[in-house]
């Protein structure tokens, strides 16, 4: 029986509060949006699934290994015959595995797409392709005065030293990096929008990725959205994604309106910068795993991206052969998605049943995928961090309570650091301070930049914490199963504090509660709302690779008195030996 989703197309979400406050997520359809805001022609646009034993699927098999050319043309002709038989001009778009492919429609909805072509013989699965974008609507008072804000925030990488009365909910890496630094061997592939390969503090760091925009496809919005001009290609270099009044009244990016008008983000860089900068090298940040590589996969442009790009991200990065695509040279033991929109993985519909299906399929491969809780503010944590198998990370204050702008729910498995500014004025005190790039459109080339007192603030950069802590896990353990990484890492924290909250804002927070779809700002996180704990990366890698025993001065550590007497004793056997030598 087909299956067809009836919920609205929604432009994808960047889970951040990059110069600005905490930024909700808005649900619309992006072909309504876009015939709205420019006059243009409305776009449906949906990913199909046909039955193993179509006509279309026996007529010309598409594996893994077909080139590109090919899969292409086997795309076109599936979309083709499903067109006629459906009364439907349809646009083939690129291919997820042997039976399921994105296609497109003018004229129409991509609801009314869906509900057209689930009714076809040969269909057995259909879902809203949704676009996921940022709700850039800043009611931070920080947002005006960070942009001139200058040099540090005066508390460093405070989310990643040992915890204290002042920093309750720092993750104590430094107790982590004295039993690992992490290993060359590790992968952690960063599904983002890119990344600045020429930052310094980058520098070694990045394998070569993939750029998913556009695969396989000559669409015109692809190639705005990707904004590098081209699309698909092995260059996962970030070449901005900043939107202009000229890009709204263009048309030339369905889904994008005025409210996503903002300078680029250089979101993909901050995130990896938080999991692995070059570390001990003397300049800039440390990240979590010092020695881990980073596998830039973009699948995020302007205004977001699309679903289907999202899913072969994912199984591309976890070494899963994707139609039409180098196979992954280098899969990834950690996938980290700060990213994320509305919707449940388990009502049942297209949509959940592939994002189900393709983290089964790369925790298959033996991979870890980390997920930002939200940005929803209190409310509930969407896809696809809400993903049986998703460790679902969400954001805490330095005091430990939850920070405002973070979702909750049972779904979280742990909460991390998630940066928050404190003053209504001024810099902000405690952003999650990474790697970025200096230039408001295009990039600036080998820019050694710093988000500083930028408020860098987000769930987006919790889920990067927990990322780089299972990281060193498999590089301890290698042999480690995605289940036996989340075990490690729920295991081991630290409880949530009941006192020590509030702010100007709320001098007495209460404790936070089961997601109603109210808002609820800072609050004291609970088991059933933030996940087991805070995050402790020395006590999670101490449960896999137990500290070794204090030497008693093997390593050149001061000798006890009795071991000294020891040996002054045996001086004289030592002298009567060698005479007798």
């Amino acid at each position: 029986m087909s299956q067809s989703i009836p919920s609205r197309p929604l432009a994808l979400g960047l889970l951040m509060a990059s110069l600005a406050a905490p930024l909700g997520l808005q649900a619309q359809s992006a072909s309504a949006t876009a015939a709205a805001a420019s006059g243009t022609e409305t776009v449906g646009r949906v990913v199909v699934r046909f039955k193993a034993g179509a006509q279309s699927v026996r007529a010309q098999a598409l594996s893994a290994r077909t080139d590109v050319a090919t899969a292409r043309q086997i795309a076109r002709s599936r979309a083709q015959s499903l067109g006629q038989r459906t009364g439907l001009a349809l646009h083939a778009h690129h291919s997820l595995d042997e039976r399921t492919q994105v296609v497109l429609a003018r004229g129409l909805s991509s609801e009314a797409l869906a509900a057209r072509l689930a009714r076809d013989s040969e269909i057995e699965l259909v879902a809203v392709d949704h676009r996921r974008r940022l709700a850039a609507v800043p009611n931070d008072p920080l947002y005006p005065q960070v942009n001139q804000a200058q040099g540090s925030n005066g508390h460093g990488q405070w989310y990643l030293m040992p915890p204290s009365k002042d920093l309750v909910s720092s993750i104590n890496a430094e107790g982590a990096w004295d039993l690992s630094k992490g290993s060359s061997s590790v992968v952690v592939a960063v599904l983002d929008t890119g990344v600045r390969y020429d930052h310094p503090d980058l520098a070694g760091k990045l394998l070569p990725g993939y750029d998913m925009i556009g695969a396989m496809t000559n669409d015109v919005d692809a190639l705005a959205v990707a904004n590098d001009g081209d699309r698909a290609d092995s260059d996962a270099s970030d070449p901005g994604d900043w939107v202009s009044n000229a890009d709204i009244e263009a048309g030339s990016i369905s889904g994008c309106t005025y409210d996503d008008v903002a300078n680029s983000s250089w979101h993909g860089t901050r995130v990896s910068g938080l999991i692995g900068a070059a570390s001990n090298n003397g300049i800039g940040v440390a990240g979590v795993s010092w020695s881990s590589k980073i596998l830039p996969v973009r699948v995020l442009g302007k205004c977001g991206g699309y679903d289907s790009d999202i899913w072969a991200g994912m199984r591309w990065a976890a070494g899963i052969a994707v139609p039409g695509l180098p196979l992954n040279p280098t899969p990834a033991r950690v996938l980290n998605m700060s990213l994320g929109g509305g919707g449940s993985c388990s009502d049942g519909g297209g949509t959940a049943t592939m994002y189900a299906e393709t983290v089964a399929a790369v925790r298959a491969k033996g991979a870890v995928i980390v997920a930002a809780a939200g940005n929803t503010s209190g409310q509930a944590v969407g896809l696809p961090a809400n993903c049986s198998g998703v460790i679902a990370v969400a954001g805490l204050r330095h005091v430990g309570t939850k920070v405002g702008f973070s979702s909750v729910g049972p779904e979280v498995a742990l909460a991390a650091p998630g940066g928050n500014c404190v003053n209504a004025s001024g810099a902000c005190l405690y952003p999650m301070l990474s790697t970025t790039n200096s230039g408001k459109q295009g990039p600036v080339s080998n820019d050694n930049a710093y988000t500083n007192s930028d408020a860098s603030v987000g769930t987006s950069f919790s889920a990067p914490l927990v990322s780089g802590v299972a990281a060193l896990l498999l590089s301890v353990k290698p042999e480690l199963t995605p289940d036996q990484v989340r075990q490690a890492l729920v295991s081991t924290v630290r409880p949530f504090p009941t006192t020590g909250g509030g702010s100007g804002g709320d001098a007495n927070p209460p404790a936070c509660t089961a997601p109603t779809g109210a808002d609820q700002l800072e609050c004291y996180c609970t088991t059933s709302t933030c996940g087991a704990g805070m995050l402790d990366a020395r006590a999670a890698l101490a449960s896999v690779a137990p500290p070794p025993p204090a030497s008693s001065g093997g390593g050149g550590g001061a000798m006890s008195p009795a071991w000294l007497l020891a040996l002054l004793a045996s001086v004289p056997l030592l002298r009567r030996w060698r005479r007798q030598a």
